[in-house]
């Protein structure tokens, strides 16, 4: 089967740059969910560990109790919230607050402008009044920056935004919720403007090595932490004019040797990149259609590296480098190098 192979030292590069703007390891949370965008859930939590972070952030309480032992705290951003003491859940709306469970630690979620997930602002009293008669345990507030990354002054709008929802929440709070935290910055949010006051970042594809920043924006030096491998199957000469794959789309321009490798859509690689011929970062282009286990190369190498920057390979897939990754099938075998 194809393989991970995680850059430790990159990741730890990418760590290291955001310290440097946070002023602390404690005020990172790094974000974990969706199998850690790929890389893997509980091995990038041991990493995150062994540099020294005591926070992270998952999608579901599954993914917390996996990774409970690493971390000081956990916060659950789309599950019912449950008592437990290490964790804490994003409340999402209203409704998600009735469904609580008595005496569990929760952070509300304020809609700031993106208008996915949040209570609305008009709302927060209500939300905080409630939250105060479920006999919830409020530890923060939250809200999340739709267009950070995009050469827009639309951040700066949802900051205000945010500061208001504060300033709304310290006068309902009317200190009944002791060192309540308030957090918005994600990846892009860190890059762009300073962060060494915010309670926590919320840093997920930045530990990973990668900044969707246009190029007008001075930025850190981020490095890749995944690259995806192949290995041979079989070895074949081809002869002119032959064809190879589904529906012998590709037809041989001359007598060449090629190889089958262990990858396919079965493992989270597109098939759609069939469309364009996709060129590894060997300079192999796939030749022909994407299988469900195997494509096919002009190589004999036992191993090939498929990409080792998915922001590159985004590009050639028109497509980001969070959707290359988080869709990388969970069983492949990741190995820290």
């Amino acid at each position: 089967m194809a393989f991970i192979k995680i850059n430790k030292q990159n990741f730890f590069h990418n760590l290291s740059q955001f310290t440097n703007r946070t002023g602390s390891k404690d005020n990172i949370a790094i974000v974990l969910k969706d199998n850690a965008y790929g890389h893997g859930l509980e091995l990038m939590a041991q990493l995150s560990q062994e540099f020294g972070l005591t926070q992270a952030v998952v999608r579901t309480y599954k993914e917390a109790k996996l990774i409970k032992p690493y971390f000081k705290h956990i916060l659950i951003l789309g599950d019912k919230a449950v008592k437990d003491d290490s964790l804490s859940f994003a409340l999402n709306s209203m409704e998600d607050i009735t469904l609580a469970q008595k005496g569990s630690n929760v952070e509300l979620k304020v809609d700031t402008g993106m208008h996915r997930n949040g209570v609305a602002m008009e709302e927060i009293e209500e939300a905080i009044k409630l939250i105060g008669k479920r006999e919830l345990n409020l530890m923060g507030v939250m809200s999340h920056n739709r267009s950070a990354d995009e050469l827009s002054s639309e951040l700066f709008w949802q900051q205000k935004n945010f500061q208001k929802a504060v300033d709304v929440t310290i006068l309902y709070n009317n200190n009944n919720f002791k060192n309540l935290r308030f957090h918005s910055f994600n990846s892009a949010t860190s890059l762009r403007l300073p962060c060494n006051k915010e309670s926590i970042i919320r840093l997920g594809i930045g530990a990973y090595g990668y900044s969707h920043l246009p190029s007008i924006y001075e930025t850190i030096k981020l490095k890749p932490v995944l690259s995806l491998w192949a290995k041979r199957v079989a070895t074949r000469e081809l002869k002119k004019g032959q064809r190879v794959g589904y529906g012998g789309e590709f037809i041989a321009p001359k007598d060449m040797t090629i190889s089958t490798y262990d990858l396919g859509y079965g493992d989270g690689w597109m098939r759609s990149n069939s469309l364009k011929r996709f060129i590894t970062s060997d300079g192999l282009p796939i030749l022909g259609r994407v299988s469900m286990d195997y494509i096919i190369l002009e190589s004999s190498k036992d191993e090939v590296c498929i990409f080792d920057d998915a922001l590159k390979a985004g590009e050639q897939l028109e497509t980001i480098s969070y959707e290359v990754t988080t869709q990388l099938d969970r069983d492949i075998k990741r190995v820290v190098t």
